[in-house]
């Protein structure tokens, strides 16, 4: 990064502004839009000022794990399109891709948001498997956030397809049934600059961060996930002061995750 650019970073934040003008505890303007994919069972697009990112989810009927036959299958991926950020290159997913589909489906996992259970159809033979697919659009910054409120979103409105009387799958006829969410976890990302701590970074931010803790919980504020990036320690205190702010700026997330239908 360039080093003026950093040093302009740290020296607003000093002063108790970001160089966008936002505050250090400021989300940008949050806008979630549903049903934006027709070929997906359930999708969402999420914007955090001019940052957009989509989820889809895509169900199949397959044969379960062998050590879990009454299961249902959950996955994550998620891939960064050159298209979104000139910075991204096409190939093989890269560690930032692997990481934010890991913790965006930790939390999910951890949280029990789906019975998987409930998507068993036969034992040992045929489940539901739920993929959800996260992409940027255009990237600003705080991926893992942004990708994993689109991600409930898309899932909170998914309907199944038709299965026909065959066992086949209709993709083009959709069902009333809704998945069974039981939770709704959040991924609030907390990042340490200095001696300052920020939320909802931009990719400039991103780039001059010290460290950061991406705190996913719960509508009773219980802990699902956690996960720690960057190169600087934590101490105890920078913990519970993140997971405190994480918490706080999760209930402003949820507010706008409860307006979707």
């Amino acid at each position: 990064m360039n080093q003026e650019i950093l040093e302009h970073i740290k020296n607003s934040l000093k002063k108790g502004v970001r160089i966008d003008g936002r505050k250090p505890d400021e989300i940008r303007k949050v806008t979630i839009e549903t049903g934006f994919l027709t070929t997906a069972e359930g999708s969402a697009r999420v914007k955090f000022g001019d940052a957009e990112v989509l989820a889809g989810i895509k169900m199949a009927l397959e044969k379960p794990y062998p050590d879990t036959p009454e299961d249902g299958v959950l996955m994550v991926n998620s891939e960064l399109l050159p298209l979104s950020n000139p910075e991204f290159e096409a190939g093989p997913p890269s560690i930032d891709s692997i990481e934010t589909a890991r913790v965006i489906d930790r939390g999910i996992r951890e949280s029990k948001t789906i019975d998987t259970k409930a998507l068993c159809v036969e034992k040992g033979e045929k489940v539901w498997s739920v993929a959800i697919d996260i992409v940027p659009i255009n990237y600003e910054g705080n991926l893992i956030d942004m990708g994993g409120l689109a991600a409930i979103a898309a899932l909170k409105t998914a309907r199944f397809p038709l299965v026909k009387d065959d066992g086949t799958i209709d993709y083009h006829e959709r069902t009333d049934k809704k998945l069974d969410l039981k939770k709704m976890p959040i991924p609030v990302t907390v990042c340490k600059i200095g001696d300052v701590f920020i939320v909802d970074p931009t990719d400039e931010e991103e780039k001059a961060i010290d460290a950061r803790l991406t705190v996913t919980s719960i509508d009773d504020k219980t802990l699902c996930a956690l996960q720690k990036g960057g190169d600087h320690p934590l101490s105890e205190t920078d913990i519970n002061d993140m997971v405190e702010l994480a918490l706080k700026k999760a209930g402003e997330l949820r507010k706008a995750l409860e307006e979707v239908n």
